[in-house]
């Protein structure tokens, strides 16, 4: 609730169905698509604040759909799904329709309301949108229950001030943001490039040519170094009642071989179901989409009473004495194996599957034992610095999206300018104290 007495003199609140109405679409029928025509605004073609027409289905245009075009600047917004409240401004160069999954603030006086002051208060509502959204697994929320949240309406002169100067900070933020973003795939690409030096030999050889092998390595298949999907040693010995770890999918990290072992179970409890069971030094990998594409790999240690069971999408990789777990993990991480396995995925839509088979036969360079130890300290001193700036990374990416929060709650509590602000639009207030 918006108490009207701690806002600036003149500012008035209002619900936000007595300045704009929430329009929803049409439901148009999947038959009714085609190739060409005018584009269908959906869901889908809501993001990042942006409205596009770039990947729409279209209808063939009608006087039927006339109540539903969408016009340029036009504020859209998810009404149900899983990115219900998610919203963003039409930018299409051509007419569009909206679906009866969208909704179109239709501002009922824009001498009063300014379009882009009402988009970024749209922007501040967006978490009691998503708060007040019903539905469980498939939220929803009604166009009644948006109009009726409380929305503050200051003259439109001091609308245009404050849109400035959201914008101006939020330049800033995005500048800001754009940099770390830059460090972060900048930092992808040299992670990837150790790892690649690492198993073409480089690492520990810097002399070596291309498509040279190191003395002493050799080319072998996966399989024949490791068991995939190995049967669990001395399971008829094993007590029933055995507490062991139990790791579903949610609990391994991606990338940086962390996993969470926090759930316990019977051991007779989980031979119930077709669990993966696996021992310490094994190697868990996510064999379905898009779990493996995001690399949730990792090596499993420290197990409680040495075994434990997870999520039935897991392969197991149990190697040889002749090939370290950590060696491994690190060439089943990478990049390319990952995509290359992602190229032989099978299975359904949302359900595809790396085989066993794509593991078992893939060719690995591998150099001897204290070679190997060598090739995985190089890789974990490094790979940690650059775990800890990716941390710092997202660390900071965060507190950007905090900052822009922090912004558009003082712009509409009437704190992110000052009346002297508003006559000689000069900042006086430091939006972090």
């Amino acid at each position: 609730m918006i108490e009207e007495s701690k806002l600036p003199k003149g500012w008035e609140v209002k619900k936000l169905g007595e300045v704009c109405k929430l329009k929803n679409g049409f439901a148009f029928k999947s038959i009714n698509y085609q190739s060409e025509g005018v584009p269908v605004i959906r869901i889908s073609d809501i993001n990042g604040g942006i409205v596009s027409t770039k990947d729409t289905v279209r209808v063939e245009k009608t006087e039927d759909y006339k109540n539903y075009l969408v016009e340029e600047n036009d504020i859209l917004i998810a009404m149900s799904g899983a990115t219900t409240g998610k919203f963003g401004i039409f930018k299409g160069i051509e007419e569009a329709y909206q679906n009866q999954r969208v909704g179109n603030f239709k501002i009922l006086d824009e001498k009063i309301l300014n379009k882009q002051f009402l988009f970024y208060q749209i922007n501040s509502l967006k978490r009691q949108i998503e708060k007040d959204a019903y539905g469980g697994a498939q939220p929803n929320i009604s166009s009644t229950k948006i109009e009726k949240m409380q929305v503050v309406l200051p003259s439109p002169r001091e609308q245009e001030k404050i849109v400035t100067k959201i914008e101006e900070l939020f330049s800033q933020l995005e500048n800001g943001k754009q940099q770390l973003l830059t460090a972060q795939k900048q930092l992808k690409t040299y992670r990837q490039s150790l790892l690649k030096s690492a198993f073409e030999g480089k690492l520990t050889n810097q002399n070596l040519k291309n498509g040279e092998l190191s003395k002493g390595w050799e080319v072998q298949k996966l399989g024949d170094v490791c068991d995939v999907n190995p049967k669990l040693p001395n399971k008829d010995q094993i007590n029933s009642e055995l507490e062991i770890q139990f790791l579903p999918m949610r609990l391994v990290e991606e990338l940086i071989n962390k996993i969470s072992l926090t759930e316990t179970r019977s051991f007779i409890e989980v031979q119930k179901k077709s669990y993966t069971p696996f021992i310490d030094e094994d190697i868990i990998f996510a064999k379905v989409t898009p779990c493996m594409e995001n690399g949730k790999i990792a090596v499993v240690r420290n197990l409680k009473n040495g075994i434990g069971f997870g999520s039935s999408e897991f392969h197991v990789v149990r190697c040889s004495k002749s090939i370290l777990s950590k060696f491994v993990f690190y060439f089943l991480v990478r990049d390319k194996f990952r995509n290359e396995a992602a190229s032989q995925m099978s299975g359904a839509v949302g359900l595809r599957r790396v085989p066993r088979q794509f593991i078992e036969n893939y060719l690995v360079n591998i150099p001897p034992l204290l070679e190997q130890q060598a090739i995985v300290a190089i890789l974990e001193s490094k790979l940690t610095i650059c775990d800890k700036i990716e941390e710092t990374i997202k660390a900071s990416l965060k507190q950007s999206e905090m900052l822009r929060q922090s912004i558009l709650k003082k712009a509409f509590e009437g704190k992110l300018l000052t009346q002297k602000n508003l006559k000689n639009q000069e900042e006086l207030q430091n939006l972090q104290n």
